[in-house]
């Protein structure tokens, strides 16, 4: 481990990309500090690398919980170079049929979780004058799919933020780059998915389809974590990392396809919108 081994603070670190992250970070030389809901969970790594890793219960959904875990990361190593929040899971089902409590318990985890825990980390990397944000969303963070559509909303808000956020650090050189995996073999595709309760049968047809592929493709999802992991580390390292990280052929293919949509859709109706300005006023870009 060398003295300029950078500080990650992942999110979500007992599963998934969070693990093979953790696991990769370790052994490319830089110190982690993983924080899981159940932190014994890393006991293995932890004796593994006494020195360059420490883990620390963090529930992203309890405020108190993401200040000590942010305390615990500053007095174990000083600084943090890389934030990752990647703690989350994934509601199915069709937007009727997902209940008022399980839109919210979504939302509470992606997406104001994650945000919390920016917040909290921020006047840490403004001080430093460096830092790296990573936030793990998802292709339907680009593009919406039914059955997925609370799950997508909160990556959409996620992306919302991250775009802002990116704009506004980038002065204090700070670094932001959203992740959009694709099927990966994680259990958020898999056995983890949030089931309603209730199914309503009208939405059989549109919905039912996809749960089925979701279900089917447990276990035989084509990415692999840890080379999602090595690519995220390439990115870090990168002197001009990307503000997206599409991940899997699967979501650069679906990205493409949303942009050549929005585009022909803008194309259609582009003289529709235009035609909505008061006489001769000035019209740009927003923002430019």
């Amino acid at each position: 481990m060398s003295d300029n081994a950078k500080v990650w603070f992942i999110t979500g670190s007992s599963t998934g990309f969070g693990r093979s992250l953790t696991e990769a970070v370790l052994k490319h030389g830089d110190r982690v500090v993983a924080t899981a809901r159940k932190p014994e969970q890393l006991d293995s790594l932890m004796q593994q690398y006494p020195v360059a890793a420490k883990a620390v219960r963090l529930d992203v959904t309890n405020p108190q919980d993401v200040r000590d875990a942010i305390k615990a990361a500053i007095d174990a190593f000083g600084r943090i170079d890389v934030l990752v929040n990647n703690a989350g899971f994934a509601s199915v089902g069709a937007i009727e049929e997902v209940s008022d409590a399980a839109v919210r318990r979504q939302f509470e985890t992606n997406f104001f979780g994650a945000l919390d825990v920016t917040r909290a980390v921020l006047p840490t990397l403004r001080q430093q004058r460096s830092g790296h944000i990573l936030n793990i969303s998802s292709v339907g963070g680009f593009a919406s799919f039914g059955a997925l559509g609370i799950y997508c909303a909160t990556k959409f808000a996620l992306e919302g933020v991250s775009e802002a956020l990116a704009k506004e650090v980038s002065p204090l050189g700070i670094k932001v780059t959203i992740v959009e995996p694709g099927a990966f073999r994680t259990a958020i595709n898999g056995q983890a998915l949030a089931i309603p309760d209730t199914r309503i049968d009208d939405y059989a047809d549109s919905t039912g389809g996809i749960l089925q592929w979701l279900e089917s493709m447990d276990g035989k999802q084509p990415g692999d974590p840890d080379k999602a992991a090595e690519a995220m580390i390439q990115v870090v390292e990168s002197d001009k990392p990307p503000l997206r990280l599409a991940l899997g052929a699967d979501a650069v293919e679906t990205i493409a396809a949303k942009l050549e949509s929005v585009r022909a859709e803008l194309d259609a109706w582009k003289q529709v919108s235009i035609d909505t300005a008061f006489e001769g006023a000035a019209v740009g870009a927003i923002g430019g």
